[in-house]
């Protein structure tokens, strides 16, 4: 993770990337680190496509979040290791490779195509392709378990704690009233997304995250960018980033946590607006990629 702090000189200073840790303390940690108000930005979907939704009844992504997990959801987080197993209480597919198809998620969860398990945000536009399936969990660009540790041992844990008061966007509100008055406000980030608000271009597109020397390529877009922001890079994050973050395949995780954050601090510091969706299905269930433009009209 990248952590920027807000300094007593009113800028905001960000530190190298670092380890997590226990991901069920997270949030207590962030905040006694804190001045009392915390906004976090995670690289895994925070909401569902519509037509999941629409299978099991669910008016909200909060709501159902709650249910995850227990009574007849209680095998959600167990990934599917044959066609048979998955339904919609059992959506994550496949656990190991092996014959494993797309359309065995297709079938299982009673859906026309691959594409109604894809979020509106998720869709390809004009300058990146389309996400993956959070219900996805086989290949390099899948989400699938990034989502179940990060649903079930980060958000449901927060969520149902007494001694936080955590608030998820879009689902709870507009962004900025809840940044002045929710303890810790979480939305989703999207490294291939936040690239191109850096304007640093498509990943995928003469470039790839990752590549060291493309990253290192990068580093000097990315000084730039924070110079024209106030944004205050410590010195032990200018020397990885200018190193590339490294040879190692943990070089990309650095990169792309770096990315996110500085995505995050564009809205936060009025440079981006944060992308608000359209009301209905789309902001009670699906949610939005923080900063992504919304430009699609959606029939409500």
């Amino acid at each position: 993770m990248c952590v920027a702090e807000l300094t007593a000189q009113g800028c905001y200073r960000v530190t190298a990337p670092e380890p997590v840790g226990l991901p069920g303390t997270l949030f207590a940690r962030l905040l006694d680190r804190s001045q009392g108000r915390v906004f976090v930005g995670f690289d895994f979907p925070i909401g569902v496509p519509t037509a999941y939704a629409r299978l099991v009844g669910s008016p909200s992504f909060g709501q159902l979040l709650h249910q995850l997990g227990r009574d007849e959801f209680s095998s959600f987080f167990d990934v599917a290791a044959c066609p048979s197993e998955v339904s919609p209480a059992r959506p994550f597919y496949p656990r190991r490779p092996g014959g494993s198809r797309r359309r065995h998620l297709v079938e299982g969860l009673g859906v026309a195509e691959f594409s109604e398990l894809l979020r509106l945000c998720e869709l390809k536009t004009s300058s990146r392709g389309n996400a993956c399936s959070l219900f996805w969990t086989l290949g390099g660009q899948q989400v699938g378990r990034a989502t179940i540790a990060g649903w079930r041992d980060v958000l449901q844990p927060a969520l149902r704690s007494t001694s936080l008061d955590v608030a998820l966007w879009p689902f709870d509100g507009e962004l900025l009233p809840l940044l002045k008055t929710r303890q810790i406000v979480v939305a989703e980030t999207y490294p291939a997304e936040a690239a191109l608000h850096l304007g640093l271009g498509a990943p995928g597109r003469g470039w790839s995250k990752r590549s060291q020397v493309d990253r290192r390529l990068k580093a000097g877009a990315i000084l730039r960018f924070a110079e024209q922001a106030g944004i205050v890079l410590d010195q032990g994050l200018e020397q990885q980033l200018l190193d590339g973050f490294g040879a190692a395949s943990a070089g990309e995780d650095r990169f792309d946590a770096t990315l996110g954050l500085l995505s995050m601090l564009n809205v936060v510091l009025g440079r981006r607006d944060p992308g608000t969706p359209p009301a209905g299905e789309i902001r009670s269930v699906e949610g939005w990629i923080l900063g992504q433009e919304c430009v699609r009209q959606v029939g409500e």
